[in-house]
């Protein structure tokens, strides 16, 4: 079962819930010919059986054809095929009538009777059904539904039944076609649904590195408009001062100099706090970016003592390792962990996402990025599948013997999930 396993992991959340609505529909073909098709063959006489149960799964094939034109539909793929649930409509309606016909001709037994009454409802449920998955304006939905159960009624009457069972007949064919009716209306919602929120949280990424470049903006722009104003200002001074001959011009322009080289220093400092990444705020975002996705995170390690270049090598690799976590893995539990080993500190972060999660393993343009951070201040980095279902990251850092420390419990951080993803892929990028 790994092949299948790791073929249903390795899709998104939408992808999932699509397939899983696509198959049951088509499952409902499957049921339709169990529960009303093969009894048929048992219980309504010769030479009627085979033909009442080969009608029944013409009749789920062709379902199960609508309903998966239907869906691709619904996802944009395909044009409404509305010529497609017109034909299946018009058969529905057709086969349900043969049925009723056949029992009014009352075939031997009252068994044979409930039978083809029986297939009669499974016919008009299942197709009411797959015709809804089709239908762009839910509130058609409800003429369809009392429109098939007052044709059905009406058909009964036509044939010559009472009133009271033609209106037995009306009612039972309005309850089921209406159940199936509203699930088909509920499944078509929720894998909308998905898909939207799916949208929306791509669209907070978005957002969240458009913020993030502002805000980087807005930081170049306090650094440099007032030094480039000055600068202007003092070049202008400079040139009069110069053009009537006056000494003052060389100082105004060694003052130019001089800010021009303290605005370059200015600018190395944002961009390098921009690009630097702290160890502390990392381990607490993580924990709290991964409960925020639903994944249960414990966070564990000390940062105090450790080098300035040791914790910005290491915090990139705690948030490129939850980034992927996020990204392409399907986790249910998540671990982080920092502590001290025989000189040197030891980060893991571990996950029960394997197969997803090694999808964007060791030869990732991330990780190869993490190595050449890590290969700076002499550490090493491993990732790869550790047990079953277990993927894990261990980077490995010598420090000083002046670092020391016990594991202890960081306290969580309510960060949200899509902004920090797309904050650390655009650092990452910018790095």
């Amino acid at each position: 079962m790994s092949g299948p396993g790791r073929w249903w992991r390795r899709k998104s959340t939408p992808a999932k819930v699509e397939t899983y609505t696509r198959w049951s529909f088509h499952f409902f073909a499957v049921a339709e010919v169990a529960v009303f098709g093969l009894p048929a063959l048992g219980e309504v006489p010769l030479p009627y059986a085979p033909w009442v149960c080969l009608m029944v799964c013409a009749h789920a094939a062709f379902g199960a054809v609508v309903g998966s034109r239907a869906l691709d539909w619904t996802r944009g793929r395909r044009a409404q095929p509305l010529r497609l649930m017109s034909a299946f409509g018009v058969t529905s309606a057709v086969f349900a009538g043969v049925t009723l016909w056949l029992v009014d001709r009352g075939l031997d037994g009252e068994e044979a009777a409930t039978a083809l009454g029986a297939v009669t409802g499974g016919l008009v449920f299942f197709g009411v059904g797959m015709i809804t998955l089709g239908i762009r304006s839910r509130r058609r939905v409800p003429a369809l539904v009392l429109g098939f159960s007052a044709g059905l009624g009406l058909f009964a009457l036509a044939l010559g039944a009472v009133m009271s069972a033609a209106l037995i007949t009306a009612l039972t064919a309005l309850l089921g076609t209406g159940f199936f009716a509203m699930t088909s209306v509920f499944s078509v919602w929720l894998l909308n649904a998905v898909y939207e929120l799916d949208e929306a949280r791509e669209t907070r990424a978005r957002l969240a590195v458009a913020e993030e470049r502002l805000r980087f903006g807005r930081d170049l722009h306090d650094v440099i408009g007032r030094n480039l104003a000055v600068i202007a200002l003092k070049s202008e001074l400079s040139v009069q001062l110069a053009r009537r001959g006056r000494e003052e011009a060389v100082e105004q322009m060694i003052e130019v100099q001089r800010i021009a080289a303290e605005s370059q220093r200015e600018v190395r400092d944002v961009v390098r706090g921009y690009r630097e990444a702290d160890l502390g705020v990392e381990l607490l975002g993580a924990q709290g970016v991964l409960k925020a996705a639903g994944i249960d995170c414990e966070v564990t390690g000390e940062t105090a003592g450790l080098p300035a270049e040791v914790q910005s090598a290491l915090a990139w690799v705690v948030r490129e390792a939850t980034t992927n976590v996020l990204r392409h893995g399907d986790a249910r539990r998540c671990s982080v962990g920092l502590l001290m080993s025989e000189g040197r500190v030891v980060l893991t972060v571990e996950n029960d996402g394997a197969e997803t999660a090694a999808g964007s393993g060791g030869g990732g343009t991330g990780l190869a990025g993490l190595r050449e951070r890590l290969r700076a201040v002499d550490g090493t980095l491993e990732a790869g599948p550790a047990g079953a279902g277990v993927f894990r990251v261990v980077a490995r850092v010598p420090v000083g013997e002046a670092v020391t420390g016990d594991a202890v419990a960081c306290a969580p951080v309510a960060v949200d999930v899509v902004a920090g993803e797309a904050v650390a892929d655009e650092r990452g990028a910018a790095a």
